[in-house]
């Protein structure tokens, strides 16, 4: 518990402090966000708002967690594991990508940053990357930090993605995890569209995998074979990242919220979409993910039903894609819609980690 609170203490305190430098750099040298005129007209008194404050939350996770995990070394209680190091590396990665999609638009003047064909050859890479590695490194047990399995909140056993490990079940599975982390990247990074949503909303799901996963710490079957326990190779340091995560977005957030002082930019909603998959998959609760991030989902399937009927139908959905544009359309004000679906998110959080613990009890009592 010590270390999952020093992770996020330190994620908080570097996120909140960096933030404004970065505030401050951009706006001294004039590189702000531009706002597309077809939009919504209440946003365009956004443009210039300095962006890439993903920076700060990056900073804040790898600082944290790797400050954390020194001084556990120090003190012999635990330190790095791989199954942290993967997903920290996904992160990572597709922070990189944003950062490379928003470099782009800041320092060479273009209201496009990377194409749709870099951004989708970059996300599979790294993707598929993730995918092998996850399902090397196996510990003294055999347990690699990910299994060809389907989870929802323990590995489903009769639904093996990777066909008992033949050829052909391993490109499955590696095209599955290519869908969730596209998925996941591409969903917090549509939710980014109002002051404190997509920061917010990831800090409620990282408080929640915080627990989940000091839960499956606390239940291990590594440490006793016993009813309700998880196989999940290194829980606790996955409990220390997350909590990481949730104390860097709460430090932006501060700046982040209406009216923002800053925006995460593709650098921060691409790597915490990043954070948020490879948790998941490492956890090994995909199935469960969907409940607690509902909000996410919500987000993505509005604009997949926007796209869908209006190329099938020549019809609109909603009157704005994202969802969170169609209500700010209809005459919400953006901060009544970014608390309203604040609160949607957190009885979704409510509600996924609730079924987790149901389901524990159950086997318990058992």
């Amino acid at each position: 518990m010590q270390q999952i609170m020093v992770s996020g203490t330190v994620a908080f305190l570097v996120s909140i402090f960096l933030t404004p430098v970065l505030i401050r750099y951009f706006t001294n040298r004039q590189l702000g966000q531009e706002i597309r005129e077809e939009g919504l007209q209440s946003h365009l008194r956004k443009r210039g708002t300095p962006t890439m404050g993903g920076i700060a939350i990056i900073a804040g996770i790898v600082v944290a967690y790797v400050f954390t995990n020194i001084l556990a070394m120090i003190q012999g209680v635990g330190g790095f594991t791989v199954s942290g190091l993967l997903v920290l590396g996904l992160t990572l990665g597709l922070g990189a990508t944003g950062f490379a999609d928003d470099f782009i638009k800041l320092y060479m003047n273009r209201n496009l940053g990377l194409n749709k064909t870099a951004k989708l050859v970059s996300q599979l890479a790294i993707a598929l990357i993730f995918g092998f590695l996850v399902l090397q490194f196996p510990d003294e047990n055999g347990l690699t930090p990910a299994s060809t399995h389907l989870s929802f909140i323990r590995d489903i056993d009769t639904i093996d993605l990777g066909f008992g490990g033949s050829v052909f079940g391993i490109i499955v599975f590696l095209i599955f995890i290519y869908v969730v982390v596209s998925a996941w990247s591409n969903a917090v990074n549509i939710t980014d569209g109002l002051d404190g949503l997509a920061a917010g909303t990831t800090a409620f799901v990282m408080g929640a995998y915080t627990l989940i996963t000091f839960w499956q710490f606390r239940n291990s079957c590594d440490t006793a074979v016993e009813a309700g326990c998880y196989t999940v190779r290194d829980p606790l340091d996955l409990s220390v990242l997350c909590a990481a995560g949730l104390g860097a977005t709460l430090g932006f957030l501060w700046w982040n919220a209406a009216p923002a002082k800053i925006f995460m930019g593709d650098t921060g909603s691409l790597a915490l979409g990043g954070l948020v998959a490879g948790i998941s998959v490492v956890s090994r609760t995909e199935l469960l993910m969907v409940i607690i991030g509902a909000l996410f989902v919500i987000e993505i399937a509005s604009v997949a039903i926007q796209i869908g009927v209006f190329k099938t139908r020549g019809k609109r959905v909603f009157k704005m894609a994202p969802i969170h544009h169609h209500f700010e359309a209809l005459g919400w004000a953006e901060t009544t819609v970014t608390i309203r679906f604040w609160l949607i998110a957190i009885m979704a959080v409510l509600a996924g980690v609730g079924v987790f613990y149901s389901d524990w009890l159950h086997l318990a009592e058992v």
